[in-house]
């Protein structure tokens, strides 16, 4: 009988174990669920347009606060009130109202343009709002830190859980070779209280389990010390003020104005280059101010429109002595004091027109979607071991190149590969960017 009873315990604690890794394993699943971000982004296009001028997502503008507003409202009322919110008024509905009332009569403007997919994705930005850049972690955040430096996150929080139920079980155990033993009488079924309990007095007791467990912590705090270490240095997703607020989506996007036209010597330098104001005058000569419709969104979340930002063309004018009334040069310039976004260690040699000119490449391949940022921030990590994949996966692009074409073929040959990679043709030889 006491074999049968133990028996029923050890089964009972199993389902304990095995219903809490489901549980674990479900809110894991749930905690992970990637956002959409194609559709985040076409959310955020039709917010941004249509919607930034009246409301943020986080407080109030001239409309209410909109995050989490699916969680307040309908769906189907929410197509209705923002495709005609007029016509659901007329209907008599207390709740579309009632927000009119709250805000004085203002009237919103209507969009029966919008499709039922347009607002579904206008609603779904304001569900998951904005996405963090890649590499950015809280301050802190030790788990964070961990899963940045390449390992997944997740793994952790698998190993804790199978620890747990690891050492629960073990107690168990425990507590059964003790009752063998007649040391203890066989009791009612187990709880999570006592089997805990029962957990630490069978460490307490056991010099295998309190070593088993130092050796766990140590190399837990080595691993996190080790991916907090390895991201010292590292600025991804670094996004200074600057004292204008210059948008590249504006300029390289919507206007397609080249890179290299501003950064004039990334061709044939070493550095890009920073555009004098003489550059920013050669158009802004004649463009004194943006159009109604412009918006800028900065990295606080702050959304600049149309008088915000003709303010910020006349900073131009200040610094390069233009006198916008009098259509002359006073000759009182002074600098645009740039904040440095991109900033390699001394001990590291990097040439632009070596990448931009001889390899083709183009700037969004380190600097990310320029185009698309209203506030330029660092892309890419821009440590030694990104530069090294680089260097491995690139092909040397022997086309309009005849410099490569003898060495290519013995390098070829040599590694019996029909095209030669960066790294093969001495992309990893520490002297290219360390002398």
């Amino acid at each position: 009988m006491k074999s049968v009873e133990l028996h029923n315990r050890l089964t009972t604690l199993l389902l304990k174990s095995i219903t809490f890794l489901l549980i674990f394993a479900f809110s894991v699943s749930a905690y992970s669920q990637e956002v959409d971000e194609a559709r985040q982004k076409e959310g955020k296009k039709l917010f941004k347009s249509l919607c930034a001028s009246c409301h943020k997502l986080d407080k109030k503008l001239i409309g209410p606060a909109l995050a989490g507003v699916e969680e307040r409202r309908e769906n189907d009322w929410l197509h209705s009130w923002i495709k005609n919110n007029a016509e659901l008024r007329a209907t008599g509905d207390s709740d579309a109202n009632a927000i009119f009332d709250e805000y004085n009569g203002a009237a919103m403007s209507a969009f029966p343009q919008l499709t039922d997919q347009n607002v579904d994705d206008i609603l779904y930005y304001t569900t998951v709002g904005e996405l963090k850049k890649v590499g950015e972690v809280a301050a802190g955040d030790a788990s964070a830190n961990v899963s940045s430096a390449g390992a997944p996150g997740w793994l952790i929080y698998v190993l804790s859980a199978a620890i747990i139920v690891a050492f629960l079980m073990i107690a168990s155990l425990l507590k059964q070779v003790s009752e063998l033993k007649g040391d203890t009488a066989p009791g009612e079924d187990s709880n999570l209280k006592r089997d805990l309990h029962e957990l630490w007095a069978g460490i307490m007791k056991n010099t295998f389990l309190k070593v088993l467990t130092t050796i766990f912590l140590v190399l837990i705090g080595i691993y996190v010390l080790f991916g907090f270490l390895f991201k010292v240095g590292v600025d991804e997703g670094y996004q200074p003020i600057q004292p204008i607020a210059f948008s590249h989506k504006i300029h390289a996007g919507d206007n397609k104005i080249d890179c290299q036209y501003c950064h004039s010597s990334a061709k044939h330098s070493k550095t890009s280059g920073i555009p004098s104001v003489n550059v920013c005058m050669n158009c802004h000569l004649n463009i004194s101010e943006v159009a109604d419709d412009t918006v800028v969104e900065l990295g606080d979340g702050s959304v600049l429109g149309k008088e915000e930002l003709d303010l910020e063309i006349a900073k131009i004018y200040t610094a390069a002595g233009w006198d916008a009334d009098n259509l002359e040069y006073t000759g009182e310039t002074a600098p645009i004091k740039w904040v440095r976004v991109h900033n390699l260690p001394d001990f590291v040699y990097y040439n632009h027109s070596q990448h931009v000119t001889v390899a083709g490449i183009d700037c969004q391949k380190c600097h990310g979607p320029v185009e698309e940022m209203d506030e330029l921030y660092q892309h890419a990590p821009l440590t030694m071991g990104w530069c090294i994949d680089c260097h491995k996966d690139t092909k040397v692009d022997l086309k309009g190149n005849d410099y490569y074409k003898k060495i290519h073929e013995d390098l070829a040959k040599k590694y019996n590969v029909d095209q030669v990679t960066i790294s093969q043709l001495g992309g990893k030889e520490c002297g290219k960017c360390h002398y």
